[in-house]
């Protein structure tokens, strides 16, 4: 027991001194006009340099990124009802697929699908 306490601490003390050069490395002391600046071929820029970015497309993009982790979660359900319960396997996957649709039909609900508004 006394063992693991002492690699818990070795190996809390060495992350901590990487994490504390790491900070001190990486740090710029000298802010430069010219080095922030965006570089348009040596040329002063036209515009902004950073557009507005359209929040509605993030948000879809978020929704999209979950219903396909939720997709990849489905995808093995066939494969398991051979070696479970059929029981258990009914309950759990209709039980996923409930919980998948009101999250469906709350973004539905609260516009979150609607591209233009």
């Amino acid at each position: 027991m006394l063992s693991l306490i002492y690699i818990f601490f070795v190996t809390f003390l060495l992350s901590a001194i990487l994490m504390i050069i790491a900070s001190l490395i990486s740090k710029k002391t000298i802010y430069d006009r010219e080095k922030t600046s965006p570089f348009e071929c040596g040329f002063d820029p036209k515009g902004a340099a950073r557009l507005p970015f359209s929040l509605r497309f993030f948000l879809i993009a978020l929704i999209f990124l979950i219903f396909d982790v939720e997709i990849t979660l489905l995808l093995p359900l066939p494969i398991i009802l051979y070696s479970s319960n059929i029981l258990s396997w009914t309950f759990t996957s209709i039980l996923f697929l409930v919980i998948l649709l009101l999250g469906l039909f709350h973004e539905w609900h609260q516009g979150a699908l609607e591209w233009a508004s």
